[in-house]
């Protein structure tokens, strides 16, 4: 029989304090009730106190300041997924399911990146603006560079936020494939995102769909 683990206090206490976040309804920038108050409503030490909340500092969750205390931060993904992407190299993710989930994420916005490209000309000319950048991709690091900032792009042209934060995890744990990427490989690569900016312009959400399939799912050949 496997022994259960036994949550740390500090775990614990960091769970509550997220807990009481979402029930008081604060946001970023709100403060947060003093050390000696959370310490005696959790019916803690302050020492443990201090240790939930530098682990919540260190996620980008709560803020200490000087003369402050405790604030609410606004999430910092790109800092999230910095923390996770350590993670995610010792994660083994089922390659299908991470690339399924691409598909899902990314085709799905495209009849909102439709509807509000034929109404604001300038997210065709930003897509346009960085697959000609790939022209100037002499490495692959630059190379995937370029290609994840695409992506985001194109999901944050679907004006969805919530969805390009679930992008952003998804590229962290989607970075291997990338990485088996050949050369010879780029070429075609661009081509696809062209074509796929192509039908967006054009209305044609089935080609657009279709094109954006393919080109995520040619990673199978290589997971």
């Amino acid at each position: 029989m496997k022994t259960l683990r036994r949550p740390k206090i500090r775990d614990q206490v960091a769970n509550q304090i997220q807990q009481y976040i979402v029930s008081e309804k604060l946001g970023p920038g709100d403060r947060l009730p003093t050390e000696s108050k959370l310490a005696e409503t959790f019916g803690i030490s302050r020492m443990s106190l201090r240790e939930a909340t530098k682990a919540l500092e260190f996620l980008g969750i709560v803020e200490s300041k000087a003369g402050v205390g405790l604030t609410v931060r606004c999430i910092d993904m790109e800092r999230l997924t910095e923390h996770l992407s350590f993670h995610a190299g010792l994660l083994e993710a089922d390659p299908q399911q991470l690339i399924d989930s691409r598909v899902i994420l990314e085709t799905g916005v495209l009849p909102h990146v439709v509807q509000r490209m034929k109404k604001d000309p300038a997210i065709e000319a930003g897509l346009r603006e960085i697959v000609r950048q790939f022209e100037s991709a002499r490495d692959l690091k630059t190379f995937i560079a370029i290609d994840i900032q695409f992506h985001r792009s194109l999901l944050e042209a679907s004006g969805l936020q919530p969805l390009v934060a679930f992008g952003d995890l998804l590229h962290v744990f989607f970075q291997r494939f990338r990485e088996s990427v050949k050369k010879a490989g780029w070429k075609e690569g661009v081509e696809s995102h062209r074509r796929l900016i192509d039908h967006l312009a054009a209305g044609n959400l089935d080609k657009a769909t279709a094109e954006l399939r393919k080109h995520i799912e040619s990673h199978k050949e290589r997971s």
